[in-house]
């Protein structure tokens, strides 16, 4: 079928289009410090840190922001699939995403000047929030190898004040991110199983100082403040063993800090996002997960829950109760059903308004029912009867009804 436009309505639909964001557009690229970084050795690209803002689409941008730190083992910057394609990713949740180019060992910068443009680059951002239109108290780092030292660097010494740092507007800014997620990242500069690479590109001249890369350990420098922690690892990785990770997950759980850690066998070093991959790739999701467990992607007011559910006027015996909230954003919640109840505090409880339930029970609770995994899934009450909604508002108990 051929399409026939009139002149001035193909105008307004190119109009339209060029007036349009695109996900393709090129990112803008920042200076950390508009008037030259301290300590700089001269005025090229790699004496001048940067970040490239990747900005979400408006239509699905949800005010959440993330610096994002390659690796490279502070001697490169793997910019492309530890940068570009997760900033991406990031901007395909709703997600502004900030690719950091810090300074290198390898072209004569060592520590601390990279603590100094970690610090900068998540001031810059909260500096900057309105222009880029996030929350100033959702921004999360991310870093890859090194770069999830350095992310790690972020996470525990947002209080350090390195030598040579500027104390300008931005610098009143806090940089402490919000959450953090390092991944098969870099921790220990000290134990036998640090990367010596990243140990000598960083410290530099200082490099054989173990009280110096003690300090720059930072399963050592985990408190209480350290904010929520994200840890993906393989357990087949050479380059950066695993113990690195559990580390740095131990520190947290000794500090009270929230973590998760997802330790995956098959993989070696540097695999990325790794979309595509059936076991690997779905390290990503778990993060999203995650930043949507915490209300990281869009905050929204919780409410406690309790309640009872029945299949055919008996109470199940085990089963779930997941409440689904209208914007996927929003973080969501699940109740465990025990002999027909069922109960969420509000630290847990689902997101007040209208949200869809989905209900699983035991199969032996229908006498002659088998399912491959014992289990029955249904967002019916009864069947036919279309997807079961409703309104949390109020917070009354909820008394499930199923029919089957």
């Amino acid at each position: 079928m051929t399409h026939k436009f009139s002149l001035p309505l193909l105008g307004l639909l190119l109009a339209a289009v060029s007036a349009a964001p695109l996900l393709g557009d090129e990112p803008s690229s920042w200076p950390l410090w508009a008037q030259g970084a301290p300590l700089a050795k001269g005025k090229e690209p790699k004496d001048q840190p940067f970040v490239l803002v990747h900005r979400a689409d408006p239509a699905r941008a949800n005010g959440a922001a993330f610096v994002v730190c390659p690796g490279g083992g502070y001697g490169g910057l793997a910019s492309d699939h530890e940068g570009t394609q997760v900033a991406k990713w990031f901007n395909g949740l709703g997600i502004t995403a900030v690719v950091l180019h810090y300074r290198l060992g390898s072209q004569g910068y060592h520590y601390p000047v990279q603590l100094m443009d970690v610090q900068r680059a998540i001031r810059l951002v909260r500096a900057r929030a309105g222009e880029l239109k996030i929350d100033p108290k959702r921004v999360g780092i991310i870093g890859f190898s090194a770069g999830g030292h350095l992310c790690s660097m972020a996470a525990t010494l947002f209080d350090e004040k390195p030598e040579g740092m500027t104390h300008d507007e931005i610098d009143a800014q806090s940089a402490r991110p919000d959450v953090a997620a390092p991944t098969y990242a870099v921790i220990s500069m000290i134990e036998p199983w640090r990367h010596d690479g990243s140990r000598r590109n960083l410290l530099g001249p200082r490099a054989n100082d173990d009280a110096l890369a003690a300090q720059v350990s930072t399963e050592r420098r985990v408190t209480p403040q350290t904010p929520p922690i994200f840890l993906f690892q393989t357990d087949e990785d050479k380059v950066v063993p695993a113990e690195n990770a559990v580390a740095f997950y131990l520190a947290c759980r000794k500090n009270g800090v929230p973590a998760e850690l997802h330790s995956y066998r098959p993989g070696p070093h540097g695999v990325g996002l790794f979309l595509g991959d059936p076991v690997l790739g779905s390290w990503s999701g778990h993060l999203r997960d995650w930043l949507r467990a915490q209300g990281f992607l869009k905050p929204a007011p919780r409410t406690a829950i309790k309640g009872r559910m029945s299949i055919n006027g008996k109470p199940v015996s085990w089963g779930s109760v997941v409440f689904l909230p209208e914007d996927e954003s929003q973080p969501l919640a699940c109740a465990r059903v025990m002999r027909g109840s069922f109960s969420l505090d509000e630290a847990l409880g689902p997101v007040r308004g209208r949200v869809r339930l989905r209900l699983s029970y035991s199969a032996a609770d229908i006498d002659g029912l088998q399912t491959a995994d014992g289990t029955v899934t249904t967002e019916e009450l009864t069947p036919g009867s279309g997807p079961a909604w409703v309104d949390l508002s109020e917070g009354k108990p909820l008394d499930l009804q199923l029919r089957r």
